[in-house]
């Protein structure tokens, strides 16, 4: 995959991942990255909020061509390596927006808002689902604490009558942990 090249010949020169990261770049992230796709519709508009490096989101649109997919990110050194990846990979299905999630609040809103390693679920949900359009679904990776995540988001989950917030293993390779993913669907 291309993507694992551009990664691992310049993630840690710009600072997107750790020296340690790039021997495991397919089964700490891309690979991890990828479980969350089959939780994914296979076309319409998605978000991917704090991308960073491009994980899941740069993933996410190689794996689904037929989306439309938005990376946000707040900081520019991150949001011009994505430039860089999209102008490299040649996706057409993605535009990079600079900025954090409440920013753009009322500007679109999405089939599906990803996310990976940015906040715990309360405050993710609170940023993110006033960009899920109403029978859209935050999908988005979570570690082994999900369920207490879930827990402690109940209230923010309610606001926008995501009452079935459920986790959801996804299987990644046979040696691998399944990878932990919360979905929940916004119905109002």
């Amino acid at each position: 995959m291309q993507f694992h090249g551009l990664l691992r010949q310049e993630g840690v020169l710009r600072g997107l991942i750790g020296p340690r990261e790039t021997s495991r770049l397919w089964e700490r992230h891309l690979v991890n990255s990828a479980a969350v796709v089959p939780f994914l519709p296979t076309e319409g508009d998605m978000v991917d909020v704090g991308s960073g490096a491009g994980l899941p989101g740069i993933v996410i649109a190689i794996l689904r061509p037929q989306a439309q997919v938005i990376l946000v990110e707040p900081m520019e050194r991150r949001t011009t390596w994505l430039g860089h990846v999209v102008d490299e990979l040649e996706l057409s299905n993605v535009d990079v927006r600079r900025g954090r999630a409440e920013e753009y609040h009322g500007a679109f809103q999405a089939d599906a808002v990803t996310s990976r390693a940015v906040a715990p679920l309360e405050k993710l949900a609170r940023w993110t689902f006033p960009l899920v359009r109403k029978g859209g679904q935050l999908v988005v990776l979570k570690g082994r604490s999900a369920e207490v995540e879930i827990e402690a988001a109940a209230k923010v989950l309610r606001k926008y009558g995501a009452t079935d917030a459920r986790v959801a293993d996804a299987p990644t390779l046979p040696d691998l942990e399944p990878t932990r993913v919360v979905v929940a669907t916004r119905t109002r």
